[in-house]
C-alpha cells in the first residue's frame, strides 16, 4: 500500500481522535452500518481530495465499508491532521497522501498519486483534483464515472467547466444540499473560524470591530458568531440582496475601502480573488489582524502586502507580522489559508455528520445511476437531503408533525380557497 504521511507512529493518537469524532456522527454511522452489509460501492476505486481531519476519516471508513477502494490526499496544505493521516494508513489500510505544511510541489504530487490509481469516482473539496484530471491527466478520464464536490469555490469552478463544455464526467454538488450549506457553512464555518482566529491570536473579540467580507452562508455564520462574542460586526458585500439581508440582520454594511480603516479583525469568506488588496492594507490600523476562511488563499493580496512591507516575521505560530514602511504592523493568520483548519480543527463533527452523509449517499446515488447522468453539475436529490434531515432529527431526539390527508389534499389543489 502506497502512502505519504509525516510519521506513521502518530497513528495511536489519531485513532483516538477519530473515535471521539465518530461518537458525534450518528447519521454517517448509520450509513456506515448499512454500507457494511450491502456493499453498494463494491469494486469501485475512489480518489478523494479533502481536508484530512478526524471527520474525513469517518467518511473514508464509511466508503471503505461500502466496498470502495479509497485513496485520499489533502485539499489544502495546512489542513492535514498528521495523526489522523497516520491512523488511516496503519489502522484502516487506506492509502493516504497528506502532510501538514506540505509545499505546493508536494501538494500536487499527492494529487497525482491518487489519480495514478485510475479512480472511477472523485470526491473533491475545491476542484483541484478535477481540474488536474482535465488539464494534466486527461488519459485517466476514460475511467471516470462521476464525482462529488464539497465547497462553494469548487462548485463555481465546475459550473464554469460545464458551461464551457469541457467537463468530462458528471458531478454532484454536495455543497448545495440544504443539509450541507445551511448547517456546515453557517454553523460550522461560523464556530470553527472564530475558534481558529482565537487559537492563533489569543485576542479578545469583545469590544473590537470585526469585518466580515462576504455575506453568503459562511459569512452569515461568521458574523453571527463574532457578534455573539461581543464584537461590533461590519459586513462588506458586492451583492445588493446579500448586503440588504446583512442590514436587516442588524449589521453595519459598508465598502471594504471604508471598513479597512475601522477594523481590528478582518476575515474573508467570499470564494473570490483579492478581496482585501494593497490599497486596503495601506489604511489599516497598526496591529490589524487579517484572516481568510475561504477555500483558497487568493482572497488576500499577499503579494501586494509584501510590496508594502520592509520586514516580516513569525511572531507566534500561525501569525506572520508584516512591518510596513511607516511602522504599522499587519498580522496575517495561517498564511492566508482557511484559518479554521490552519490553526484549529475545522468544523465540529456533528455538523460534518450531515455534510459527509451527503457525500456518501451521493456517491452511492451515482453508482446506481450507472453513467446515466449527463455531463453537468447536478444537485443532490431532494430525497437524500430530506432523509439526512430526518435522520439528524431522530438522532437529536426531535420529533415533528406530519401532514394529515386533508392537508395534503389542500396543498395539492387549486380550487380549495377560503
Amino acid at each position: 500500500m502506497n502512502y505519504d504521511v509525516k510519521d506513521i507512529k502518530l497513528a495511536r493518537e489519531g485513532v483516538l481522535r477519530i473515535e471521539w469524532a465518530n461518537q458525534n456522527m450518528p447519521v454517517l454511522n448509520r450509513i456506515k452500518a448499512r454500507f457494511k452489509k450491502e456493499k453498494p460501492l463494491k469494486g469501485k476505486r475512489l480518489a478523494a481530495c479533502l481536508h484530512v481531519t478526524t471527520e474525513t476519516a469517518s467518511l473514508m471508513q464509511t466508503l471503505k465499508a461500502g466496498g470502495a477502494q479509497v485513496f485520499l490526499c489533502a485539499s489544502n496544505p495546512l489542513s492535514t491532521q498528521d495523526d489522523v493521516a497516520a491512523s488511516l494508513v496503519k489502522n484502516d489500510k487506506i492509502s493516504t497522501f497528506a502532510i501538514k505544511g506540505e509545499n505546493n510541489k508536494t501538494y500536487y504530487k499527492h494529487i497525482h498519486a491518487v489519480i495514478d490509481q485510475k479512480p472511477h469516482y472523485t470526491m473533491d473539496d475545491g476542484a483541484d483534483l478535477v481540474s488536474t484530471l482535465h488539464s494534466e491527466r486527461k488519459e485517466m478520464l476514460e475511467f471516470l464515472e462521476g464525482g462529488t464536490e464539497e465547497t462553494t469555490t469548487g462548485v463555481i469552478r465546475l459550473k464554469s467547466m460545464a458551461a464551457d463544455k469541457v467537463l468530462q464526467y458528471p458531478i454532484v454538488a454536495v455543497n448545495d444540499a440544504q443539509t450541507k450549506h445551511f448547517f456546515d457553512n453557517r454553523y460550522g464555518t461560523g464556530q470553527s473560524t472564530i475558534d481558529g482566529i482565537i487559537r492563533a491570536t489569543n485576542r479578545l473579540l469583545a469590544g473590537s470591530t470585526f469585518v466580515v467580507c462576504g455575506y453568503g452562508w459562511c459569512g452569515r455564520g461568521l458574523a453571527m458568531r463574532a457578534r455573539g462574542m461581543g464584537a461590533k460586526v461590519v459586513v462588506t458585500e458586492v451583492d445588493s440582496l446579500a448586503a440588504l439581508e446583512a442590514v436587516m440582520d442588524g449589521f453595519t454594511v459598508m465598502p471594504i475601502k471604508k471598513a479597512a480603516k475601522e477594523g481590528d479583525f478582518f476575515c474573508t469568506v467570499t470564494g473570490n480573488i483579492n478581496v482585501i488588496r494593497q490599497e486596503h492594507f495601506k489604511v489599516m490600523k497598526d496591529g490589524a489582524i487579517v484572516a481568510n476562511s475561504g477555500h483558497f488563499n487568493v482572497e488576500l493580496d499577499l503579494k501586494g502586502l509584501n510590496a508594502l512591507a520592509k520586514k516580516k516575521r513569525m511572531i507566534r505560530e500561525f501569525v506572520e507580522e508584516y512591518l510596513l514602511q511607516d511602522g504599522r504592523r499587519i498580522n496575517i493568520l495561517g498564511d492566508g489559508r482557511l484559518i479554521n483548519l490552519a490553526a484549529a480543527e475545522g468544523h465540529p463533527s456533528s455538523v460534518m455528520d450531515m455534510s459527509f452523509a451527503n457525500q456518501a449517499l451521493s456517491i452511492e446515488y451515482m453508482v446506481k445511476m450507472k453513467k446515466a447522468l449527463p455531463l453537468d453539475v447536478h444537485p443532490v436529490p431532494q430525497r437524500i437531503d430530506t432523509a439526512i434531515a430526518n435522520e439528524k432529527l431522530a438522532a437529536m431526539g426531535t420529533k415533528i408533525d406530519r401532514l394529515t390527508p386533508e392537508q395534503k389534499k389542500y396543498l395539492s389543489s387549486w380550487d380549495l380557497g377560503t
